[in-house]
């Protein structure tokens, strides 16, 4: 591969998408703006999108002529810029991995695409795309990647073995669908698109209109609200289930190797040594059916791709597998899901933290809203509810040279952190903690653009101190 190449043409097609994507909300203003500046301003909006268009066309026709790659030298050097000539040189050693994704274009010309990470990524974006090149090329790739890693001096003697470690049945894709929970990413992606318009959409107008009619056919309404939080989650269904469709974990000798979607397939590599921790996620259901979701932070990723830091391992899995499935593919990490829990007089302090932000709304909403406003009282109670969860699910666990956190948000959370990889250990103690003798304690790893970890409120003070100690005796060491 020594010879310059080019990317398959159907980039210049994904290039002209990208770019008027960007740009549509621009092109919707214009068209707002322009258009009511008397009789010509149809004529001049259409004018300048056009015009705009066909110099984005132009360019990507452009851009793609100019992006040539090759391998040579042990290096994976790109060329490209329309004006300015800009060339990459990557040494292949220095490539940690090689992401895998087949857009529904790609698949339809047999072509795939490559995201390549290196040891000193972390970036606003990879290191290097290549947007669409054939799957021997992508394989062919990866083999001289893995080649120079071994010191080896051709790609023919890789063969690399491979064991399947994960693969997710069909039930298990219909459960993980059905607890996912997806449908309020829905909803808010909806409510974020309509915001956009709010310059040019008179909502308040509109609603003072509505509002008589609203008034005698709230059944109506309640009927039409209903619906549309059906379809969310059916969507989010549908969405969920064609990303991990198919999803599938292999092990390498030295690498995760993961494929997932129906529509859209991706492959991401993690090595094993940038894996920086283990978490497991269980919403509210999943716990309740003895389910989670474990998810690797690596050392990997940038701001454009939060997937290659934060990696899905197992989408549902019973938690008392876990064990099982993953020291055999990590063996460096012991999954032991018992706790050392924090005290009891740290529930009252769990409970207050909950009461002082909703009791001052619900004696608001009594006062407003009379008989209306003591259902606020179901929500104190809910909140009650969900600080005594908080509570009773935080816990801790030093096994050796590994950290165990457990804390609860909206899921519960478990983190399995080496003792090599965390980066800082903060302790924290407020004046109120330091009269019960209790104290904070917070994790820090390096995962991909940013900090990721784990964070317990309210332990015993004498806890806290010999997860500090340690710690800190590998700082003396």
């Amino acid at each position: 591969m020594s010879d310059p190449k080019r990317l398959h043409p159907i980039v210049i097609v994904l290039t002209i998408g990208k770019r008027l994507k960007d740009f549509i909300f621009t092109f919707i203003a214009l068209f707002f703006i322009v258009s009511n500046k008397g009789e010509y301003g149809g004529f001049v909006v259409f004018t300048v999108i056009a015009l705009a268009v066909v110099l984005i066309i132009i360019n990507s026709i452009l851009s793609w002529l100019r992006y040539t790659y090759r391998l040579e030298q042990g290096e994976l050097r790109i060329e490209y810029g329309i004006i300015v000539r800009k060339k990459r040189y990557i040494p292949l050693e220095r490539i940690q991995s090689l992401n895998i994704s087949e857009g529904v274009l790609q698949r339809l010309f047999g072509m795939v695409k490559v995201q390549i990470e290196t040891a000193g990524g972390g970036g606003e974006d990879a290191e290097a795309v290549l947007s669409a090149i054939s799957k021997e090329e992508a394989s062919l790739i990866g083999e001289y990647v893995t080649s120079s890693k071994n010191e080896r001096n051709h790609p023919a003697e890789l063969g690399q073995p491979q064991r399947l470690v994960y693969k997710i049945t069909p039930f298990q894709l219909i459960v993980l669908s059905l607890t996912s929970g997806g449908a309020g990413v829905v909803i808010s992606a909806v409510l974020a698109f309509l915001s956009q318009f709010d310059e040019f959409i008179p909502y308040e107008r509109l609603f003072r209109q509505v509002e008589t009619w609203a008034v005698s056919n709230i059944i109506f309404i309640a009927v039409l609200i209903l619906s549309g939080l059906i379809l969310a989650w059916v969507l989010a269904l549908i969405g969920t289930m064609l990303k991990y469709a198919h999803f599938t974990v292999m092990k390498t000798e030295k690498d995760l190797v993961i494929s997932q979607g129906l529509l859209e397939r991706r492959q991401i590599t993690i090595p094993l040594k940038r894996i920086q921790a283990i978490r497991i996620n269980e919403n509210f259901i999943r716990q309740i059916l003895g389910l989670g979701s474990v998810i690797v932070e690596s050392a990997g990723g940038s701001i454009n791709n939060q997937e290659g830091s934060k990696v899905m391992l197992l989408p549902l899995v019973k938690l008392q597998d876990i064990e099982a499935i993953i020291i055999p593919a990590i063996p460096d990490y012991e999954m032991k899901l018992d706790f050392s829990p924090i005290p009891k007089r740290a529930l009252g302090r769990y409970i207050f933290r909950t009461w002082v932000v909703i009791i001052p709304l619900a004696v608001v909403a009594v006062i407003f809203l009379k008989a209306w406003g003591l259902l606020s009282l179901i929500v104190l109670g809910i909140a009650t509810l969900w600080a005594y969860l908080k509570y009773k699910d935080a816990g801790w666990r030093v096994e050796k040279e590994q950290l165990n956190l457990r804390y609860r948000t909206w899921v519960r959370t478990t983190v399995f952190t080496k003792k090599n990889r965390i980066q800082s250990l903060e302790v924290k103690e407020s004046f109120f903690q330091r009269k019960q003798k209790l104290a904070s304690i917070e994790t820090f790893v390096k995962a991909g653009f940013g900090d990721a970890g784990g964070r317990v409120v309210d332990l015993d003070r004498n806890d806290v101190e010999k997860i500090f100690s340690w710690y800190s005796r590998k700082q003396r060491d």
